[in-house]
């Protein structure tokens, strides 16, 4: 079965980033000049995702407005003659079918998830965090929904952190997947939640990309309560892999966490480099700074 849907959980109160996020959400902070959780919608549009489920709270209507329409600020950019960034206003409105559901209590990512279940239905689906912010020559969570398609299986992105920081991550247990499939897979056999490094089974960190089968509703409407009185969504894949198979993919691209300070600093460095418009001007002001 196609993968069609992604829920995009957004109902977080963003409290590393106070006061910036006092009245907006973290979510719209900008990268550059784009907020992180278009980033995500593009990169979901991209890899063939036709539903996107925002689940929001009541801090949130600036998300929604964002990707709705705007004709008021349509006028004003055709009666001025910017027709660029008319089409650009405009194409963020169109980008896919986007759905809201409220999630009424902050119990953590897993209860998010669960919280989509009714407009998912009972098909597999892609979960992506927008904090994390990844760039690559093809759509990460693209490449999840590829590994999906080869093992019929639950995915979840990871990538390779310095030993010492993986008591900052879920640290996945398994070997490279046999029977000929892509070298970047990994049949799972074990999470481990923010391990000590001296425990960790291994370097290979589980970041903000998930392919999902609709069984894991079944495993958080079971899953208890965890640190910090929160649903944990890698409580309930753990559980998923009694039933299921589940395999970790060591994706294609360079990964931001723009859910920290220091994350969405790099991002908006490096993005704003990269940019054919600005990039070249940004260069050299950076080669010119003083960081003497």
């Amino acid at each position: 079965m196609r993968v069609r849907k992604a829920v995009f959980p957004a109902a977080g109160w963003g409290t590393r980033f106070l006061p910036a996020t006092k009245a907006q959400p973290k979510e719209m902070l900008p990268l550059v000049d784009k907020p992180i959780i278009q980033y995500a919608v593009e990169e979901a549009v991209a890899a063939g995702i036709e539903q996107v489920i925002i689940v929001t709270s009541s801090q949130k209507r600036a998300i929604e407005d964002h990707f709705d329409l705007n004709l008021e600020l349509e006028q004003l950019l055709e009666s001025r003659g910017d027709i660029e960034m008319l089409r650009q206003i405009r194409a963020i409105s169109d980008l896919a079918q986007i759905s809201y559901v409220r999630q009424k209590e902050q119990l953590g990512l897993g209860h998010a998830v669960l919280v989509a279940k009714e407009l998912v239905g009972h098909e597999p689906f892609a979960v992506i965090l927008s904090d994390d912010v990844v760039v690559g020559e093809r759509p990460c969570i693209g490449q999840l929904i590829h590994a999906y398609l080869q093992t019929h299986s639950s995915v979840v992105a990871v990538t390779e952190v310095p030993h010492e920081e993986t008591c900052r991550y879920g640290i996945i247990d398994g070997q490279l997947a046999d029977g000929g499939l892509d070298p970047r897979l990994y049949k799972v056999s074990g999470l481990v939640e923010k391990p000590d490094p001296a425990d960790a089974p291994s370097n290979l960190a589980i970041i903000g990309r998930y392919i999902l089968t609709p069984k894991i509703f079944d495993k958080l409407e079971q899953t208890q309560r965890g640190a910090g009185g929160e649903i944990q969504l890698t409580d309930a894949i753990e559980a998923l892999m009694q039933e299921q198979d589940v395999y970790g993919y060591a994706f294609e691209g360079k990964r931001y966490d723009a859910g920290t300070t220091m994350g969405w600093l790099k991002a908006s460095v490096e993005l704003a480099m990269h940019r054919q418009d600005i990039g070249g001007e940004f260069r050299r002001y950076l080669q010119g700074l003083d960081l003497s």
